[in-house]
């Protein structure tokens, strides 16, 4: 059990590496192109990039027992909607890599005649299911914190971050144009909005894992609205998504207490 850990440990990791390395290759391929790049050398790109994808389905042939083993483990969560969410999003996430698996199968000819093309809008839409229940999680952790530190401290609290607004008064108000702050930046927004606003800064600021996991999961999540059709923002923007939501992956296995639990 302990060994099909560290097996499976190291394979995310290696995965992660190479999702990096295939969406750089992405935005490299867009980047020539706009640069008026010979065709032989985004060729290459493009050769590159697609051996990169293949490398990575290959590393994600256990994927779905982990994650299925994931969605046993939230199953017991205590919080009804957590556990609706992540249970959920763990399950999508199995499907996404079972896609993916026949997709390897049928790319290595292990499957002959099989329509790529819809395994893959098929794949990308269990990864899509995923991310969204992903983003719901992390809006209803932000709702609860964001509750619980305004019963905590009040209407007068102390702004995160200098530059946004100053400290507030005794009576809620932001304090604008002081001396010693630079200017509100959120000045022009109602009250109400710029008090929240406050509000989400300090929360976000005060849990650094999950204003990773909420910056990561809106990173991807243009990947799969692009490749559905649903949104399309072009490769050189896909390419630049997934290169820095692949670079946060990375720290979080580097600095593992930056990842969001459960």
């Amino acid at each position: 059990m302990d060994s099909w850990v560290r097996f499976s440990a190291q394979s995310q990791a290696k995965d992660r590496l190479f999702r990096a390395a295939q969406y750089a290759c992405t935005l490299l391929g867009y980047t020539l192109l706009k640069g008026g790049a010979s065709r032989d050398l985004l060729s290459k790109v493009k050769q590159l990039e697609s051996h990169l994808s293949l490398a990575r389905k290959l590393l994600r042939l256990g994927n779905s027992a982990d994650a299925l083993e994931a969605a046993k483990r939230a199953v017991h969560l205590s919080d009804s909607v957590l556990r609706f969410c992540i249970t959920v999003a763990h399950l999508n996430r199995a499907m996404y890599f079972a896609c993916d698996n026949v997709l390897w199968a049928g790319r290595t000819g292990l499957l002959r005649g099989l329509d790529q093309d819809k395994w893959s809008q098929r794949s990308f839409r269990y990864y899509l299911f995923a991310l969204i229940l992903s983003l719901t999680r992390d809006a209803y952790e932000i709702s609860l914190l964001m509750e619980r530190e305004s019963r905590g401290t009040g209407a007068a609290w102390k702004a995160p971050s200098r530059g946004l607004c100053a400290p507030a008064q005794e009576n809620g108000e932001a304090l604008i144009g002081s001396a010693s702050e630079p200017p509100c930046l959120l000045a022009p927004l109602p009250t109400q909005l710029r008090r929240r606003l406050l509000l989400l800064a300090a929360v976000l600021r005060g849990n650094p894992p999950l204003a990773l996991d909420l910056l990561k999961n809106l990173l991807d999540v243009f990947i799969p609205l692009d490749r559905l059709g649903l949104y399309q923002t072009g490769p050189g923007f896909v390419g630049a998504c997934g290169l820095a939501s692949s670079v946060l992956s990375i720290l979080t296995m580097v600095y593992p207490w930056l990842k969001l639990k459960p």
